[in-house]
């Protein structure tokens, strides 16, 4: 057998991943390398190293990301990691290329520490990735348009009218509004029936979910067809059967929001401790099961036990919940600054725990995946 350097095998190797790769191959340490010329997947030492399968490019469906703020770019990521080209659409000219170049040092650094979504590598994904100052080039070819400009509901509906004078009738028209109503967002839009609302958790790289909620005349195939694409990109897509104000995650934030802030004015517990009984308490729990799985395993037998044994004290409880409180008024302050006195509120302090929230988030989403594919 012919010699061949390790490196060299290497530069092989790589070149052809990062060109899109062969068919996936494994070789072992008997492979006859001096006939593989091209699509090489090598090895070195004991190591295998498998590279990704080959797309052409009839088989890459395109996503058009409006808006490159923070949501537009996770988004971007998001679709990318999933083998979708995905072109970045501002009207501010220059910063969907300023968003690209973020995203690239972003996968980058992911890929460095083993934290990169999907099966390419990043160069790969940033060959999937395109930024655009003109709406309709960046609409041109696109199945589905992610909306993310800021929440204000008159830019919303500009942007969708925009948008669906551009494309065809059989392009789906996704928003990611955090409260907005979808019988609101796309109240000026024609066909509703390929509007539906698809709305991340921040930071969408690192918290999968998504809620994916119905306009009142969006079709059974649009909620499927997006379920689908959200799963292709490894999120957790649910779907909300109706519109609702809030949605659902926004619902059940706002009811721990209004009692935490409740049980902190009425002096019963700190802010300090009213985290603490959300991190290291209903928070451990609530990671890998929600609350009626939690309470379906917290009885002998299952849930309608649970009631039986818990429904009075728990109503008891409920009943006793005060008003919705002031979240601005002077006993607001207080709580403010007591937050304040545990984080400054200067961007030093913030920018360094939002990181550190990040890379938190980053270790819990890898935790995960390890227990699902190893379940």
């Amino acid at each position: 057998m012919t010699s061949v350097p390790s490196r060299t095998l290497y530069s092989w190797f790589r070149e052809a991943c990062d060109s899109g790769g062969g068919g996936a191959s494994v070789f072992d340490r008997n492979t006859d390398f001096s006939a593989k010329a091209s699509n090489i997947v090598s090895f070195e030492l004991n190591s295998v190293i498998i590279c990704p399968p080959k797309m052409s490019q009839s088989d890459v469906k395109t996503i058009t990301v409006v808006g490159s703020g923070l949501i537009g770019r996770s988004w971007a990521m998001v679709f990318v990691s999933g083998g979708y080209a995905v072109k970045i659409y501002d009207n501010q000219p220059g910063q969907a290329a300023k968003a690209v170049a973020e995203i690239r040092k972003q996968l980058n650094e992911l890929e460095e520490a083993h934290m990169i979504r999907g099966e390419l590598t990043s160069t790969q994904q940033l060959a999937l990735l395109s930024s655009y100052d003109d709406l309709e080039q960046a609409l041109e070819g696109a199945f589905f348009v992610q909306e993310c400009v800021f929440e204000q509901l008159d830019v919303k509906q500009g942007v969708f009218q925009d948008v669906e004078r551009l494309v065809g009738d059989d392009v789906i028209l996704s928003s990611s509004t955090s409260y907005l109503m979808p019988s609101s967002v796309f109240s000026k839009v024609h066909n509703k029936s390929r509007c539906l609302i698809s709305h991340p958790v921040n930071p969408p790289y690192y918290v999968k979910l998504v809620e994916l909620v119905p306009h009142p005349e969006t079709a059974a195939g649009v909620m499927s067809t997006t379920h689908a694409v959200m799963t292709k990109v490894g999120q957790a897509p649910v779907c909300l059967k109706k519109e609702i104000d809030g949605f659902a995650l926004n619902r059940v934030q706002a009811a721990i929001i209004a009692e935490s802030w409740r049980l902190v004015q009425d002096g019963v517990v700190s802010v300090k401790d009213i985290d603490l009984v959300m991190s290291e308490g209903l928070g451990m729990r609530y990671a890998f099961i929600g609350p009626m799985e939690t309470m379906h395993l917290n009885a002998p037998e299952g849930l309608e036990d649970y009631m039986k044994r818990y429904s009075g004290g728990l109503s008891r409880v409920l009943t006793s919940f005060g008003p919705v409180p002031d979240f601005c008024g002077e006993g607001a302050k207080k709580i403010c600054n007591e937050m304040s006195e545990l984080i400054p509120s200067d961007q030093k302090h913030l920018t360094a725990r939002k990181e550190r929230r990040d890379q938190l988030l980053m270790g819990l989403s890898k935790l995960k995946k390890d227990h699902e594919d190893a379940s």
